[in-house]
């Protein structure tokens, strides 16, 4: 964002998607899709590297079936504390585009258990809350959603204001852009995983993602968006190599880094470890990689289908196999970068890079950790994980 653009997060700007399509192909798994975002006459910039924040709406569905819990019309003022708002807002609103539907915690249910008037509900809710159903309760929680809970103890007639009380507030989402402004100044791309599952024998769905793939009408001003800006991103130095390790759509900011390379004439070489479940199915962006292989805009390229053989291989796997060659290049300069998933894939490929450092490098465990410590330092490591 430039600083003499009026928009931010508490002012986002209404933008339009120009186009939303299906990435995996038929018979995937998956649901990725590709957005681009205008931002015409937004004042709003990026580079390589930042994020878009997106503030979603709620089903409709999921907001009517908690007003239909309540017994509400909607219409009810309500304060959430949490929003601090000048004045109250209608029910309807808060649990429309103001607040999260999702992940109650403890003190609902010690809530319920007050309000409870069945001995049955009573009981169920006061053996949630004794300290050995620690677990219990962590588990039960997990798998329910604020609907589930008025279902559930219907007894527990709580108000609209009790209720929105125990929300939490509905948090814009980020997504790593997928674009360069060099390439497209006045367009954000997004790689987007549409989730949608099942807990507690509910549909559920990702807030935002479905929101962007189900409820926007493309060509519509109607998405509330800005632009977050990050230390994430490519070597202002040209001449620098880079390995890329991005995953499912940890792939969105290399595209954006390959794109800005290519756009500001970079001559250091690109090298990106890609990953998913099926090459025929998954292989995200394929046109855009094979074309730049192709015309050695791309150095290397090598890819991990975890579900295409009987043994699940994975980026790490084919870091692994590539030591000689990811150590020579780091030891020339390279920049080291990871995006995607934090809980596992970043710490796995954070381990097989210590490895390849220690046994390439002919250094003891001591000395790897002190290569990677100044490969942050001099911002040579930098990792988007989430």
């Amino acid at each position: 964002m430039s600083d003499d653009s009026a928009y931010s997060k508490d002012r986002p700007f209404l933008a339009h998607i120009t186009q939303s399509r299906m990435l995996n192909k038929p018979g995937s798994a998956k649901e990725t899709r590709h957005f681009e975002v205008s931002l015409a006459g937004s004042g709003l910039s990026y580079k390589a590297g930042d994020s878009l924040g997106v503030f979603a709406e709620n089903r409709k569905v999921e907001v009517d079936e908690i007003l239909a819990a309540l017994e509400a019309s909607g219409d009810e003022p309500v304060s959430p504390v949490m929003l601090k708002l000048p004045a109250p807002i209608s029910l309807r609103e808060a649990l429309s585009s103001r607040l999260a539907l999702k992940s109650p915690t403890r003190k609902v249910i010690e809530t319920l258990a007050e309000r409870a008037t069945s001995p049955d509900e009573k009981s169920r809710l006061a053996n949630l809350l004794v300290p050995e159903a620690k677990d219990v309760l962590g588990s039960f929680l997990f798998e329910r959603e604020f609907v589930d809970l008025l279902a559930e103890f219907p007894s527990a007639r709580l108000t609209p204001q009790e209720l929105v009380d125990h929300m939490r507030k509905l948090m814009p989402r980020l997504y790593s852009i997928a674009s360069s402004p060099r390439a497209h100044p006045q367009d954000v791309h997004l790689t987007i995983a549409v989730v949608r599952y099942v807990t507690n024998h509910r549909e559920r769905v990702g807030a935002c993602s479905t929101y962007l793939a189900d409820r926007v009408a493309v060509g519509q001003p109607t998405v509330p968006v800005f632009v977050s800006h990050s230390h994430f991103g490519p070597p202002d130095d040209g001449a620098k190599d880079v390995i890329m390790v991005g995953p499912g759509t940890g792939i969105a900011p290399f595209r954006a880094f390959v794109q800005d390379r290519i756009a500001s004439g970079a001559t250091g070489r690109n090298w990106l470890f890609f990953g998913d479940q099926h090459r025929a199915t998954d292989f995200l962006y394929e046109e855009d990689w094979s074309a730049w292989l192709a015309a050695g805009r791309l150095t290397r390229l090598d890819t991990a289908f975890s579900r295409d053989q009987l043994l699940k291989v994975y980026v790490q796997d084919r870091m692994r196999d590539n030591a000689a060659e990811l150590w020579s290049w780091l030891k020339g300069g390279a920049y080291f970068y990871v995006c995607g998933d934090a809980k596992r894939m970043a710490k796995d490929v954070d381990t097989a890079l210590f490895d390849i450092i220690a046994q390439q490098g002919g250094l003891d465990a001591a000395g790897a950790a002190d290569f990677i410590k100044q490969l942050k330092k001099d911002r040579r490591y930098q990792r988007d994980v989430y």
